[in-house]
């Protein structure tokens, strides 16, 4: 069974340790999305349609927004994996690098060095650290995985970084769903309101945004779960029927699907790491 070893959320974003064995559906972060293979069998991951096999040689840099998925070859143990999602505005506060957590490579090697540099910072995430502490090593093992992404590649392939969304009926939609982001809205509904048929509003919205309506939508409500499942002590019930699911089952459906175990499981090791 999947299960989180160790989860820290801070300003940085989230720093987890998990054992997975199930795959995901295909989903997507709002943050950067950096994952190493530490311990157990390898696993194979796909990132826009890619599939690159991840082991403890090396790293998988996965883009804000960029669609991806797990795929587990030991169903019957699973594997270890020292997973991080970066928030942007960490990354790079100023608006003017507002687009600047672009990885150059999806795939690429450990040095010695920074296969050092996980380690520890994987130690360090399990070892129920001080903010203090790990918030110096997050930085330079994020900065070591994003400067080596780029070591071999071209600033011009940066060409996928996330462009602004220009048609206004793309941003009503977006506003519509964050206001109130839930299993229950319709997004046949969105389209309407947002004065696009179910089909232009589907393609534009891809075109736009580089994902499907609905896996947007999931991300939106995969936010809100994290964070009242780490900031509350709502029931795990209650903060499902909050985001529209008709009953617990089909929120921890949902929830491991995108996340890869049971919310219960992932609030027991979730802790929130303060300045």
């Amino acid at each position: 069974m999947s299960r989180a070893l160790a989860v820290f959320h801070g300003r940085f974003g989230r720093a987890t340790v998990y054992q997975l064995n199930r795959p995901f559906n295909v989903h997507a972060h709002r943050e950067g999305h950096l994952i190493f293979h530490v311990g157990g069998t390898p696993a194979q991951i796909d990132v826009s349609e890619q599939r690159f096999l991840l082991k403890d040689c090396s790293v998988v840099a996965v883009n804000p927004w960029e669609p991806h998925n797990f795929l587990p070859s030991d169903i019957d143990h699973g594997a270890i994996f020292f997973v991080l999602y970066v928030n942007a505005e960490w990354f790079a506060p100023t608006a003017a690098n507002a687009q600047s957590l672009r990885f150059g490579r999806t795939f690429f090697q450990r040095t010695e060095a920074l296969d050092k540099l996980i380690r520890r910072t994987a130690a360090l995430v399990c070892g129920a650290p001080s903010l203090r502490s790990l918030d110096c090593e997050l930085r330079q093992l994020i900065d070591s995985c994003y400067e080596e992404s780029w070591q071999l590649s071209e600033p011009a392939q940066d060409a996928h970084a996330a462009a602004a969304i220009t048609d206004f009926r793309v941003r009503k939609s977006i506003k519509l769903m964050s206001e109130s982001p839930g299993a229950e809205i319709e997004l046949d509904s969105i389209a309407r309101e947002s004065g696009l048929s179910r089909p232009h509003f589907y393609r534009l919205f891809r075109t736009q945004t580089g994902v499907t309506p609905h896996l947007y939508m999931n991300t939106l409500i995969m936010e809100q779960a994290l964070d009242a499942l780490v900031a509350t002590e709502s029931p795990i019930a209650d903060i499902g029927f909050d985001l529209g699911f008709s009953s617990q089952s089909g929120f921890t459906r949902f929830f491991a699907a995108n996340v890869g175990m049971a919310p219960t499981d992932y609030r027991r090791a979730a802790k929130v790491l303060r300045p």
